[in-house]
């Protein structure tokens, strides 16, 4: 029986939460994600970009099934004078073992209402080509603005092309 996971803003940064994010990006990015990290990920890393994230005009979630840290995402308000009108969703990430179950709907309905509060009518992400992300964002009515190829690197060495999306509130 699996439970529905709890979805929370997170103000400060335990050393639970800490361990538990840092856990899961490792997995995420040692499964082959491209969210800003070349695999082998060391803990000490891990640990290092988690605490940096928490700063002014970010907003961060994670969902959990019981103590298990499961997902996360982050929705970054530009601070300009003349951008007070949209936010980025990014870091978007779900553990790969609690992939399938609608975590990565329920983070992004939690970044886009909380986008939404904050009179935030344009949303932009953008994730790797061919990536399954891609189906989510647009299956969310996220338009595709355009592409970058030769933008991120995996491990392997090769270069990926990166599509841009946005959306309208």
């Amino acid at each position: 029986m699996t439970t529905e996971p709890i979805i929370t803003l997170v103000e400060s940064l335990t050393p639970e939460i800490e361990l538990g994010l840092s856990e899961m990006l490792i997995s995420v990015v040692n499964d082959g994600a491209s969210i800003g990290f070349l695999p082998p990920l060391d803990k000490a890393e891990a640990l290092d970009y988690w605490r940096s994230v928490l700063s002014p005009g970010v907003l961060l979630w994670i969902a959990r099934e019981g103590d298990t840290i499961t997902g996360t995402i982050q929705l970054q308000l530009a601070r300009k004078a003349n951008a007070l009108h949209r936010a980025e969703i990014a870091k978007l990430m779900v553990h790969p073992d609690h992939r399938r179950k609608g975590i990565a709907g329920r983070l992004m309905d939690t970044a886009e209402a909380a986008a939404a509060a904050e009179d935030r009518e344009l949303l932009t992400l953008d994730t790797r080509e061919g990536d399954p992300s891609n189906l989510l964002y647009q299956s969310r009515g996220f338009i595709e603005a355009g592409r970058i190829p030769y933008f991120a690197r995996s491990g392997n060495g090769e270069l990926h092309t990166t599509v841009l999306y946005y959306k309208k509130q």
